[in-house]
């Protein structure tokens, strides 16, 4: 099937829908427009509604397909999809995985439910991503050779894997951690569950390391309300993601199992939502694009407010459109905007806390750090639904301006 064309020959571009007068326009709603109810349906009438259907392995194989990869895995959410991930490429108990601090805390969760522990990276200030020069020199000057592999000198603890996250849409710099990685013999996985549809030097995030991770959220581009996706060229991995993800059931009639499993299958109905979805995904893309240029032009040269970034080797999936609050400059601070804002109807979301100031991470080291929290203090995310209508946006806009002054 051709993406973005859709079994009933679907629009090949997302309709706005104007809130209706005093609402409060949303930050981040599902686009559903497409054959979700008749997809769906199938599921009810056929009494296909679990974890086992033709819907499953249609949406792996579509998902797949799109990404131009080998082999996806379906999970029942982006968290399961990052824990059997690191699971399938090696990490054991004790072993460290390198991953940003400024990010959600999931990634971070799914390392400790393999037992090893993260090494937050401060982020950078251009991109807020990740910032690939901590990660190298970290790898290069802190850590050390040993029978075991390359260990951190501070802890002892072997170095497991690497854990990028594309964070807000716009894709981490990877040449050097992919680089670096390879020198060392060091496996990446990639959380992609924010940047569906982001491009770095051209390439699909997702289809650099050796297996990526998705998330299906209900507020992300494309939803299946909940539910993750595995992507990988690496049969041995997808196979092993597989057997993970079904309880390790070496034997279905006699319930025999190898190993400790886990029931992470995502639903037949969830899956045929997935299918609706993926089949519009350049439409709810495109539409992304159109809400952050809009954005862009029309924040310009507002005092203390910096765009999103987009770097000129990436190609954003504009999740979450954010802009970036000098207090000083600005007048105001990002909590002081965010409650002004919800006072004129309009809906925003500060930043995730940085993961090394996180109560539940409290132990794991952290390389800097300063830059994620300055980041966390000044990023707000405005209202950017797929179906946010121009007039819609336009209100946002206004109020935006209105409380800056301007």
């Amino acid at each position: 099937m051709t993406p973005g064309a859709g079994a009933a020959g679907q629009a090949a571009r997302v309709e706005p829908r104007e809130a209706p007068a005093g609402a409060t326009i949303p930050l981040s709603v599902p686009e559903i427009a497409g054959n979700e109810w008749r997809y769906i349906k199938d599921c009810l009438d056929s009494g296909w509604v679990s974890s086992v259907g033709a819907f499953v392995e249609r949406f792996e194989a579509e998902f797949a397909a799109r990404l131009g990869a080998a082999h996806a895995v379906a999970t029942i959410n982006g968290t399961a999809a990052l824990h059997v991930a690191l699971r399938t490429v090696g990490l054991r108990p004790e072993d460290e995985v390198v991953m940003p601090s400024f990010t959600f805390i999931a990634p971070a969760n799914a390392v400790r439910y393999a037992g090893a522990w993260p090494v937050f990276v401060d982020a950078e200030p251009e991109t807020w991503q990740m910032d690939p020069a901590r990660v190298v020199h970290f790898l290069e000057r802190q850590c050390l050779w040993t029978g075991s592999g390359l260990c951190n000198r501070a802890t002892g603890r072997r170095i497991g894997a690497l854990l990028p996250v594309h964070v807000l849409g716009h894709p981490v710099d990877l040449a050097p951690i992919l680089a670096v990685a390879e020198r060392y013999g060091l496996p990446v996985v990639e959380d992609v569950a924010e940047s569906l549809g982001a491009r770095y030097h051209g390439q699909p995030v997702g289809r650099l390391g050796q297996i990526a991770c998705f998330s299906f959220n209900g507020n992300k581009v494309m939803t299946t309300g909940g539910g993750g996706m595995l992507v990988t060229d690496d049969p041995t991995l997808a196979e092993q993601a597989r057997y993970l993800t079904t309880t390790a059931r070496d034997d279905a009639l006699e319930g025999v199992h190898g190993t400790v499993g886990y029931n992470y299958r995502l639903t037949n109905i969830q899956a045929a939502m997935g299918c609706a979805q993926l089949e519009r995904l350049d439409a709810l893309l495109a539409a992304k694009r159109r809400i952050a240029a809009r954005y862009r032009e029309a924040l310009a040269g507002l005092s203390g407010v910096q765009a999103m970034p987009e770097a000129d080797w990436a190609e954003s999936a504009f999740w979450l459109y954010s802009i970036r609050l000098d207090e000083e400059a600005a007048g105001l601070g990002s909590r002081e905007l965010r409650a002004r804002l919800a006072r004129a109807g309009i809906e925003t979301r500060t930043f995730w806390q940085p993961l090394h100031l996180s109560p539940a991470h409290s132990s794991a080291p952290c390389l800097g750090g300063a830059v994620a929290e300055r980041l966390h203090r000044e990023i707000l995310s405005l209202p950017c639904s797929c179906g946010l209508t121009p007039a819609d946006q336009d209100r946002v806009i206004a109020a935006l301006r209105e409380a800056l002054g301007a």
